[in-house]
């Protein structure tokens, strides 16, 4: 196993990659930020390292200073988390070529994945099903208009390099598709660098489930059941469940296997992603690959009994898959909610000092915490400040568990979207199991968000 091991990424994420690491008796080095120089994750780590300013450019993005710093800290694998880094291809190179182990997939990998048109072209050769649209950018809105005439309104109009919604928008005729482009375009060179636009139809009222799939080395590929992942608010994921309310066995098996399939046909190592459109006939569409490890995880964890991390490391040393397709286990029901800290009726950022937080304790409680009592939540990164995810035995169960847990929570200083979250799982429709991409708009008007 790694000695020292340097996490590229900050937050809960980089506390819980550190967790697993120190249960395994390995070193850990944190980079930070200025504004994150008194950050829990800090002062988790064995060492800590100044990377800069407090933008994201400054420093967590600083590609040659966290490889400067791996270095010197005598690093000898970087594990980068999710966002930031994670699925940059130059900097996964550029530790490759520095002979410093990338805890993921090949660069060549993360960069054929980045692309979604690319990645669409791969699924449609290893006869993964994608939404119908193209497969190749756009030229100018003129053409888009054309393309969407053929598909059909109403279409999604998204950027090729884009994540988190960012580029992505639903059209419903020329008039709106001609303004769009223009705007989507600019924004995806904007974040991405990368203008290039595609399309494809839009499916109405879908889910987003996800398939969680481990692949070592050595040619063995698995998948660790679903995610549900349908709760969001602006295109970004707010509630996670493992297993789907919605999915039969059938469609559940079918599902894995098709990632399973999809993961192998392109050589895939390490934890990976698989997301899909779920219509309301069961079935399934391609959306992307996420080449590294999820926000939501920890629902997986806890039906399975496996640490992901871990996993991750045993692969990235070169080890067999301990276990087979039939030994991945399923038990009860887990939910995770992301609390931010923004204002539940607006969904706005609320940065400031927290002034005080206490958090519930009991059994099936797990939290991943990346602030404290005394935190500064800046405006500098995205505003989640924690994870709490129920296990319970049933969804039922775990549904009461969690309504009880967010009403026990004390963050004192910030708003955040807790009385949001209570609503949504407080929903008829949601404890039924009804929950499409489309819930939040639907049922939950934030302007009507009740104060706790």
């Amino acid at each position: 196993m790694f000695k020292k091991i340097l996490v590229s990424n900050r937050g809960e994420i980089a506390a819980r990659v550190i967790r697993t690491c120190k249960k395994l008796g390995i070193q850990t080095v944190a980079v930070f930020s200025e504004a994150d120089k008194d950050a829990p994750f800090v002062k988790l780590a064995d060492e800590a390292y100044l990377l800069g300013g407090s933008r994201v450019n400054e420093s967590y993005l600083n590609v040659d200073k966290i490889i400067a710093i791996a270095k010197e800290s005598n690093a000898e694998a970087v594990h980068p988390g999710y966002g930031l880094l994670s699925e940059n291809e130059q900097f996964a190179r550029k530790c490759e070529l520095e002979g410093i182990k990338f805890i993921g997939p090949s660069p060549d990998i993360i960069a054929k994945m980045g692309s979604k048109i690319e990645s669409r072209k791969l699924m449609v050769d290893a006869g993964v099903p994608v939404v119908p649209g193209i497969s190749y950018p756009l030229k100018d809105a003129d053409q888009a208009i054309e393309v969407a005439g053929a598909l059909g309104y109403p279409v999604m109009l998204k950027a090729s390099a884009g994540g988190g919604g960012i580029g992505m928008q639903i059209v419903r005729n020329d008039k709106e598709l001609s303004k769009a482009f223009a705007g989507n375009q600019k924004r995806a060179v904007d974040f991405f660098g990368d203008g290039a636009m595609f399309m494809e139809k839009f499916i109405e009222n879908p889910r987003h489930i996800e398939i969680q799939v481990l692949a070592d080395e050595h040619g063995n590929t698995v998948y660790l059941w679903e995610r549900e992942c349908s709760i969001q608010r602006r295109h970004q994921k707010v509630v996670e469940e493992a297993p789907s309310a919605f999915l039969d066995e059938e469609t559940r098996k079918k599902m894995g296997e098709t990632a399973v399939n999809a993961a192998k046909s392109l050589g895939y190592t390490n934890a990976g992603t698989i997301e899909f459109l779920v219509d309301g006939e069961k079935n399934f569409y391609f959306l992307e690959m996420n080449t590294r490890l999820q926000v939501e995880h920890p629902v997986t964890e806890e039906i399975t009994g496996l640490d992901l991390v871990h996993e991750q490391l045993k692969i990235a040393i070169g080890q067999v898959l301990s276990f087979k397709q039939d030994d991945v286990e399923r038990n009860g029901h887990a939910i995770e909610v992301r609390i931010y800290a923004e204002d539940p009726k607006t969904f706005f950022p609320s940065p400031g000092p927290i002034k005080t937080l206490t958090i519930p304790k009991g059994e099936g409680i797990r939290h991943e915490l990346g602030v404290e009592t005394g935190s500064v939540v800046t405006p500098f990164y995205d505003p989640m400040i924690a994870k709490l995810i129920i296990h319970s035995e049933t969804r039922e169960e775990a549904i009461h568990d969690l309504i009880n847990a967010l009403k026990s929570y004390t963050v004192e200083g910030i708003k955040t979207n807790i009385p949001m979250l209570i609503q949504v799982l407080e929903h008829e429709e949601f404890k039924n199991g009804n929950t499409t991409t489309k819930f939040v708009e639907n049922y939950i008007q934030s302007k009507k968000v009740k104060n706790l």
